[in-house]
């Protein structure tokens, strides 16, 4: 997470910017995520933030931001394990926090359900689940989910709570890990 905020913030923003490469095969988080929505999301609406970015095209700013939260987002994906729970230090930030990962996922269900129109919602730093309207770049993601529109339709239609509760079947937590910079 400080890697990529990193290479963004800078003390003047980079002329091009790019979006990191995926890190799984689409076939790795199939069915969670399935080729149809990594191409529409990762290949063309991602990747289409860094082009205009770059090509100084539309609102600056927003794609910026796009560009800093699908790198935060593909990142922290790995292969479907069905069984995907927090190990290492997160293991005892998420208890901490929430009494349980099963408090933790409820909570950010909670949240998530909450929201209408395009978002982002995610835990933060400080252990409280968070929510960014349209694009920001925040310092504070530990573990980021997409809200808007296009990270659900193609794959569960209007049942964006089937969709929150298969991402957790694609967290990378050793990943999730590296964000946590605290100790507990």
């Amino acid at each position: 997470m400080r890697e990529i905020l990193t290479l963004l913030e800078e003390k003047s923003k980079p002329t091009d910017l790019e979006i990191i490469p995926l890190n799984f095969t689409p076939s790795e988080v199939s069915p969670v995520l399935s080729k149809d929505t990594i191409d529409l999301h990762y290949g063309k609406l991602a990747h289409g933030y860094a082009e205009k970015y770059n090509k100084n095209e539309g609102d600056k700013e927003f794609n910026y931001a796009g560009v800093f939260l699908h790198n935060t987002l593909f990142t922290q994906f790995r292969e479907v394990r069905n069984n995907n729970k927090p190990n290492g230090p997160m293991f005892g930030f998420i208890n901490k926090h929430f009494g349980s990962y099963e408090n933790m996922k409820k909570e950010f269900e909670e949240v998530a359900m909450k929201l209408q129109g395009s978002n982002w919602v995610y835990l933060a730093e400080n252990g409280t689940i968070k929510t960014i309207k349209n694009h920001e770049v925040r310092d504070d993601i530990l573990l980021l989910v997409d809200w808007w529109e296009h990270a659900w339709i193609l794959d569960y239609g209007s049942d964006k709570k089937k969709y929150l509760n298969e991402q957790w079947k694609i967290i990378n937590w050793n990943v999730i890990n590296t964000r946590w910079g605290h100790s507990l």
